[in-house]
C-alpha cells in the first residue's frame, strides 16, 4: 500500500466521520481546560478545625481570666476519648452495615455525618491567682463544669505563684 492510497483512504473517513472527529476533538479540549470550580475548590480546602481541648482551654482561660478577682489563669484539661463522628448507616442485612456516601458538585465522596460526639473530660485543673478566695474557686468551678461536663469534684483550683 504506497501512500497515496493510505491519503486518500484516511480522506474518506474523515470525510466520512468528520462531525465525529470534531466532537471528539472538542470534548477532549474541553476536558483539558480547568475550570473556575476547580480553582476556586483548591483555595477553599482549608481544612475544618474540631474543637480540640487545646482550643477549649484557650477559650476557658479567656474567660475565667475576666471573673472578678481571678487574675490570670491557666487550665489544663485530660481528655478521656476525643470528638466522634457517627455516620449514617444502610441495614440491609443483619449481618452487614454499609456507610451512606454522599457526592458534591465535585465529585468528593463523603460519608453522610449522622452525629458529632463532643469529648469528654477525665478532670481539669486551673491555675490562678485570685485561689485564695471561696468565691473565686466557686465560680471557677462552676464555669468548668458549664463548658466540660465534668462534675465540680473533678477540678481542681489551685493558687497560681
Amino acid at each position: 500500500m504506497d501512500m497515496s492510497a493510505l491519503r486518500e483512504k484516511t480522506g474518506k473517513w474523515f470525510s466520512k466521520y468528520k462531525y465525529l472527529a470534531l466532537i471528539l476533538l472538542v470534548g477532549i479540549g474541553l476536558m483539558l481546560i480547568p475550570s473556575k470550580s476547580d480553582t476556586v475548590e483548591s483555595t477553599q480546602q482549608i481544612p475544618q478545625q474540631t474543637v480540640e481541648a487545646t482550643d477549649i482551654t484557650e477559650q476557658l482561660e479567656a474567660i475565667l481570666s475576666n471573673i472578678k478577682g481571678a487574675g490570670r489563669v491557666q487550665v489544663m484539661l485530660t481528655v478521656k476519648s476525643g470528638e466522634q463522628t457517627v455516620y449514617q448507616t444502610d441495614t440491609p442485612a443483619a449481618d452487614r452495615q454499609d456507610t451512606v456516601i454522599i457526592t458534591d458538585d465535585n465529585r468528593a465522596q463523603n460519608g453522610l455525618v449522622q452525629q458529632v460526639i463532643s469529648p469528654t473530660y477525665r478532670g481539669a485543673i486551673v491555675l490562678c491567682q485570685g485561689a485564695d478566695s471561696a468565691s473565686v474557686c466557686l465560680a471557677i468551678k462552676e464555669a468548668v463544669s458549664k463548658v466540660t461536663g465534668l462534675d465540680t469534684s473533678q477540678i481542681s483550683v489551685l493558687k497560681m505563684k
